[in-house]
């Protein structure tokens, strides 16, 4: 009896491939490549007090090394008791306590603070009301709406979403190169997009993300008027 099942693949197989990201080189060839993150992870609670969180960064950090409560007391000679209390947020450690916490669990004294509750940026930005902007080597007929900028936070990284239009008035574009990544979705037009040594040609709904450091910029404005989503995210030390 013949085998229905012959020839497709398990339902699972099939599910994984889809979720399997993909980008296309250079030279048109399809590469699939597997996310490192889960995009629906959520973080460890932030802490409102801020004895709760130093011990619970203690007991974590403890638990890494695999060394019981005793060990660590015997280490850092800070008794047993107050160690507990210090793991259970029952008490406020001293400097000199947390310098010996740090020393022992071969962590920065910074690293206790860490799920002290913190605040999170956030831009919101209405239709219409981003802000025009001249970014360096703008030409005539370009312009730039700036959708929000998020920097001077934890991660050490600028974040600036942009909304350029060019129309017919526009000048030849000029070739782009600063520091960081940059993501691009095309919205409207058609656009034959540089990158370093490679040319892609854009619709709408597609997308690029690229080394910034690289030379780039629209090469052939196919179809006008035109506009796309640019994020740029830079180090903050680095000028975007």
């Amino acid at each position: 009896m013949a085998n229905k099942t012959s020839g497709t693949r398990p339902r699972d197989s099939a599910a994984k491939d889809k979720a399997t990201p993909k980008r296309v080189s250079a030279d048109g060839r399809t590469i699939r490549t597997p996310l490192t993150q889960d995009p629906h992870a959520i973080r460890d609670t932030r802490e409102k007090v801020l004895e709760v969180a130093i011990g619970h960064e203690v007991r974590a950090f403890r638990k890494k090394l695999g060394i019981t409560v005793a060990d660590l007391a015997a280490a850092t000679d800070i008794s047993l008791g107050m160690l507990s209390k210090i793991e259970n947020g029952i008490t406020s450690p001293s400097l000199t306590t947390l310098q010996a916490l740090s020393r022992a669990l071969g962590v920065p004294v910074t690293a206790f603070f860490r799920r002290f509750e913190e605040e999170h940026s956030a831009v919101f930005v209405k239709a219409g009301e981003g802000v025009d902007v001249e970014r360096r080597g703008t030409r005539a007929g370009h312009q730039y709406n700036l959708l929000g900028h998020i920097g001077a936070n934890t991660s050490g990284v600028i974040v600036e979403p942009y909304l350029i239009t060019l129309t017919e008035n526009s000048d030849v574009f000029p070739t782009f190169q600063h520091a960081g990544m940059e993501f691009l979705y095309m919205l409207e037009g058609e656009v034959v997009y540089r990158h370093a040594n490679n040319l892609y040609p854009m619709k709408p709904g597609d997308s690029l993300f690229f080394d910034a450091d690289a030379p780039h910029g629209p090469e052939e404005l196919t179809k006008l008027p035109m506009r796309y989503l640019s994020i740029i995210c830079y180090p903050q030390n680095s000028a975007g």
